[in-house]
């Protein structure tokens, strides 16, 4: 069962509004970046296992700011590979900071 995962907010305690209308639900609404591939390409499974799917784009810059988070493991090893290898180059909240 799907759990609507929150978005990290360095600055508040609550999740920010959904991702604007025709973007993944991986993607933070103040996240400036499009999409990449499909919406559903992969899922986020934060440390108390709320899920959330995404593609792979938004789903790495989700990972990078989410303490204890991970690519669920059904997600193909080509895009959890991918997803991880993003994550590990971004700052978390990289928007913040025009990345």
């Amino acid at each position: 069962m799907n759990q609507p995962l929150p978005h990290p907010s360095a600055h508040e305690g609550a999740a920010p509004p959904t991702a604007p209308h025709g973007r993944c639900p991986a993607a933070a609404a103040k996240d400036p970046t499009p999409c990449e591939g499909p919406h559903d390409a992969a899922t986020i499974v934060d440390r108390n296992g709320r899920e959330v799917a995404g593609c792979v784009q938004h789903c790495a810059r989700l990972l990078a700011g989410l303490e204890g988070a991970r690519v669920h493991p059904f997600v193909p090893a080509q895009h959890a590979l991918d997803i991880y290898s993003r994550a590990r180059e971004l700052p978390p909240f990289a928007w913040e900071i025009g990345r």
